[in-house]
């Protein structure tokens, strides 16, 4: 293994035939980036396609590890195998995850039908990492059918995860029907399916007529699917199944209206225009050489130039 622990071509060899020590290589190929996560994404590309996508998302404290833990179970009891990739804060030191999968998901990290894997959100915990939907196409490539990405719940990465998953899932505790914070977070226009945890506390059905008013007034049914409201108890394992069953619903709608393949094909479109911007920014930074950076920003702060003009001045080289 050794040889192979850095050649992209012959660790995906041995993903494909189920060494998952290659495939947690990869992953960390793809979240380094580079001339190997591009190689990667070349080999995946071809394969993937097959595997349904949901987002598990929520604000801190939700309980989201816990129900993420309880649908595994409960996936294994139906003998489907499923794949989580759990998007934590990057750590400020390394770059890495602070959490790892086998804290946040330990009752099921080595069981045969599942692969648990944490990711870094790089920095920025106002969104994804572009690397989020390359390792979700990794996964689907080499057979993982049904993948799971659940959030850290911070900021803008809630909405996020909307973009990259095909049903998601959000995820409330009593208590907490605020109509404003409801409409800041987004949360409203991403819920495909609400699950309220943690529903052995008091206030659960005053959450739940919060929520189904809030969905009346925002014509949540417009599109033909109004997202149901679940109730679940995570750390007693109670509810996954109606979850599980809302989840196969909205994909079985999704799936008959024609939406699944609209809402993919978009996402490739958005991950494509991602993926430019990305790379125009790291060229224009790799010509803007010498103290040129660090000049534009002076300027900036004299009211010398205005940031549109500053960005021409960076751009320029490369045409943009």
């Amino acid at each position: 293994m050794a040889e192979h622990s850095r050649d992209p071509d012959a660790l995906f060899a041995l993903a494909l035939g189920g060494d998952r020590s290659s495939l947690a290589r990869l992953v960390s190929l793809v979240e380094r980036g580079g001339d190997a996560a591009r190689t990667i994404s070349r080999l995946a590309y071809p394969r993937s396609g097959e595997a349904y996508t949901i987002g598990v998302t929520g604000a801190p404290g939700a309980g989201k590890s816990t129900l993420t833990n309880a649908l595994i179970g409960h996936l294994l009891t139906l003998e489907l195998d499923v794949a989580v990739l759990a998007i934590d804060p990057s750590s400020p030191f390394s770059g890495g995850a602070i959490l790892g999968d086998r804290v946040r998901m330990q009752d099921h990290a080595t069981d045969a039908g599942v692969f648990i894997r944490s990711m870094a959100t790089r920095g920025h915990l106002g969104g994804l990492s572009l690397a989020t939907p390359e390792a979700i196409r990794l996964l689907d490539a080499v057979g993982w059918r049904r993948i799971v990405v659940e959030t850290v719940g911070v900021g803008q990465v809630e909405v996020d995860i909307a973009a990259r998953a095909d049903t998601t899932v959000v995820v409330v505790n009593p208590g907490w029907g605020d109509s404003v914070q409801a409409s800041k977070a987004g949360l409203m226009e991403i819920a495909d399916v609400f699950v309220i945890n943690k529903a052995d506390r008091a206030g659960v059905l005053q959450t739940q007529r919060d929520l189904e008013m809030m969905l009346d007034l925002s014509g949540a049914a417009g599109d033909g699917w109004r997202p149901p409201i679940v109730t679940t108890v995570a750390t007693e394992l109670a509810g996954t199944a109606p979850m599980w069953q809302a989840i196969v619903d909205h994909r079985r709608f999704m799936s008959d209206s024609g939406e699944l393949e609209v809402k993919r094909s978009v996402r490739v479109g958005e991950e494509l225009q991602a993926i430019v911007a990305r790379r125009l920014e790291l060229r224009a930074r790799e010509l803007c050489t010498g103290r040129r950076w660090e000049q534009l920003g002076e300027r900036l702060a004299r009211r010398d130039i205005d940031p549109w003009t500053a960005a021409d001045e960076v751009l320029h080289p490369v045409g943009a």
